[in-house]
């Protein structure tokens, strides 16, 4: 098998890759919908300032996007997650966003696996995942700018640099401390990410 044919067949879906971001998509609904609550509190808890405590915890519904692709390395495999994460908010979970979330969870899903893909799912460092969680922030935060009226408020930038600065750090850094955790586990040797870890071009 020639060199390219090896690397687009090392890049089709197995069934255990459809299986892992089905249940990675479940798992992180529940996750999702946790947040929403606790974005329901903290909005409470800052008071006055209520308003921008979805921003400060927006990274967290970024995670699985980068956890599917770190894993699987597999394209569209952050956004499918996302996107069966947020259905399972919306139609099991009764999120009182509604099904505009699945518009949000596309262009998370896209902003996070972005990076990666212009890798060509070869590079996983600190800077790709940061960079994941930043502009799956910043486009979802385009489409909410719209949603809620932010564009033309004194606090915008703001809540860009808040909503931004959470992408990275919730979104993109800590998606890898848990994809390193699992690894460490070798729960993931059967995955791509397992065969490419063993691999010496990978050492």
């Amino acid at each position: 098998m020639s060199a390219p044919a090896a690397r687009r067949a090392r890049r089709r879906w197995q069934l255990r890759d459809i299986v892992l971001a089905v249940v990675l998509g479940v798992v992180f609904g529940f996750v999702y919908w946790a947040l929403v609550q606790a974005w329901i509190g903290l909005q409470v808890a800052m008071g006055p300032a209520g308003d921008l405590a979805q921003h400060v915890l927006q990274g967290g519904w970024l995670l699985v996007a980068p956890i599917a692709v770190a894993i699987t390395r597999r394209p569209g495999s952050g956004v499918v997650a996302e996107v069966i994460a947020a259905l399972m908010e919306v139609v099991f979970l009764g999120s009182p966003v509604g099904p505009v979330l699945l518009v949000s969870a596309l262009l998370q899903g896209v902003g996070s696996e972005l990076p990666f893909a212009l890798t060509r799912y070869r590079r996983f460092g600190w800077d790709v995942y940061a960079l994941s969680g930043l502009l799956g922030a910043a486009l979802v935060f385009a489409f909410s700018g719209f949603r809620f009226g932010w564009y033309g408020q004194d606090i915008l930038l703001l809540r860009l640099v808040i909503h931004c600065v959470s992408g990275v750090v919730l979104g993109g850094l800590l998606a890898r401390v848990v994809v390193e955790a699992l690894a460490r586990t070798g729960v993931l040797d059967d995955f791509a990410i397992g065969r490419d870890r063993r691999s010496p071009a990978r050492a």
